[in-house]
């Protein structure tokens, strides 16, 4: 098995045009918890952070990159089914999916702070510096203020005029907002100001290399180490999370 996947992400090394212009090549592959329904993803200090969906089974870590063994976990209580999570200073903000709440706690040790309510659903959160940015699952991203979390404005996603639906997990790269897009191996390089998406980087053979078959283990999981111009990428129970270095 372990030859078979080397082989496999052996030949990922070429470049993969695939169907999005974006061309990317294979990096390095690391291990990631199969049991871990990823919802949120960012990487910080050496480590990823991630929050893990299901009612009953969602939780937040912090991940060892090297390894994928969970350093530390906060279990979110039922009946709530986590989402995106991002930092901001001392704080990490995490959504839940249907129940307008979002949370509030300490980036240190996860401990709980404070909680605040959004209009609709909660799916993907990063932020750029200035503002958290939320997916809804609709074509719509929320620009929030990080220390009200008030809402301060609004972009509708479009690819060549029409509405691109579905924005899920988030990540803020070079100064785009990407986006999984829900059952679509694509990922949206979506310009913040206009909405426009720039391009799209197509996963799918690391779909292939993850061999999973679960229809409801799409890719779902960002993560942009900008100290070191690093990219990962993973999925809902994939048991690898990829590093892919894109081509100019």
């Amino acid at each position: 098995m372990r030859r078979l996947l080397a082989a496999v992400l052996g030949a990922l090394i070429l470049t993969v045009p695939a169907r999005a212009e974006t061309r990317w090549t294979l990096v390095k592959s690391y291990p990631h918890d199969a049991e871990a329904f990823t919802e949120g993803l960012f990487y910080l200090d050496g480590a990823l952070y991630e929050s893990t969906g299901l009612e009953g089974r969602s939780e937040i870590r912090k991940v060892a990159l090297r390894t994928g063994r969970v350093l530390q976990r906060r279990v979110v209580d039922r009946p709530y089914f986590g989402e995106g999570i991002v930092n901001w200073k001392d704080r990490l903000i995490s959504l839940t999916w249907r129940h307008r709440r979002g949370f509030v706690w300490s980036l240190a040790d996860f401990a709980p702070q404070s909680d605040f309510r959004y209009e609709g659903e909660g799916w993907g959160l990063t932020q750029d510096g200035h503002s958290l940015i939320m997916s809804d699952g609709t074509a719509q991203l929320r620009f929030l203020d990080p220390d009200t979390l008030a809402e301060r404005r609004r972009v509708t996603v479009t690819w060549k005029g029409r509405p691109v639906d579905r924005l899920n997990e988030l990540e803020y790269v070079k100064g785009e907002v990407w986006a999984n897009i829900w059952y679509d191996s694509r990922i949206a390089r979506i310009d913040p100001d206009s909405g426009a998406v720039i391009d799209w980087v197509d996963i799918a053979p690391l779909m292939r290399a993850a061999k999973v078959t679960d229809s409801e283990a799409v890719a779902n999981g960002i993560a942009y180490d900008a100290a070191r111009d690093r990219l990962f990428v993973t999925g809902k129970n994939w048991p690898r999370l990829f590093e892919i270095r894109v081509r100019p």
